[in-house]
């Protein structure tokens, strides 16, 4: 048996800083999500160092069909860094739309419901595996979401999912957690904000390397954390 990493998000950029950061460790990395392709994996990372599952992550049905193709492979999910997601704001909540409301409950809950309700039995049975939640600062500090409501409900509500959940898991070895970054330094904000000070925002490299710790055994005894990774934003 060989175990994997599973990245969801893997399409987007962070997703991808994930990838190409632990395709350099030991773990078979699996980047999951929409817009992931083996060929250009291979040619990034190399071959045989990812797996692409071009799935859809708020999909029950599309998550078993992937576990079982794993399974028939021999390879067995140990970790999963779970860091799909998305933001759509600009609108008071009184204006914001049926669908904004839904895509940021989708993209940023529902994906993290489905993932960790596919990814938790193996681990249970298992008795081991670690699990991390990109959350986000607005997780826990919405007043700084105005015009932003459905993103911080939608991130507030997956931290307490996590932690939730990290409870119920407490004693299994399974452990889950999750890290709040402030703005991250990737080509989607650094277009949509022109003006700011990007050196003041998360590496993605940066908080690749916080996640690696808590998926490690050096974090053995933490489970249920909410870990801040504000990078020099004043709080």
């Amino acid at each position: 048996m060989r175990s994997a990493l599973v990245i969801s998000g893997a399409g987007g950029a962070l997703g991808a800083a994930f990838v190409a950061h632990f395709a350099k460790l030991d773990a078979v990395v699996v980047a999951a999500g929409r817009g992931v392709d083996q060929a250009n994996l291979d040619e990034k990372h190399g071959v045989g160092r990812t797996l692409a599952a071009p799935l859809e992550l708020a999909s029950a049905p599309s998550w078993r069909e992937f576990l079982a193709r794993l399974a028939a492979q021999n390879v067995v999910v140990e970790s999963a860094v779970l860091a799909a997601g998305g933001w759509k704001g600009g609108t008071p909540l009184h204006e914001t739309s049926d669908e904004v409301w839904s895509s940021m409950l989708n993209a940023n809950l529902e994906s993290a419901r489905v993932s960790l309700q596919a990814l938790l039995p193996g681990m249970l049975e298992r008795g081991r595996g670690s699990i991390v939640l990109i959350a986000s600062a607005a997780s826990v500090r919405p007043w700084e979401q105005a015009r932003a409501a459905a993103y911080a409900a939608a991130k507030a509500g997956a931290l307490a999912l996590v932690q939730a959940t990290a409870a119920e898991c407490l004693t299994s070895g399974v452990r889950i957690n999750a890290v709040l970054p402030s703005t991250i330094d990737t080509p989607a904000n650094r277009a949509a904000m022109p003006k700011a000070d990007v050196n003041r925002w998360v590496l993605p490299q940066s908080l690749a390397r916080v996640v690696e710790f808590l998926l490690s055994d050096a974090a053995r005894d933490v489970s249920g954390a909410a870990l801040p990774v504000y990078g020099r934003v004043s709080v």
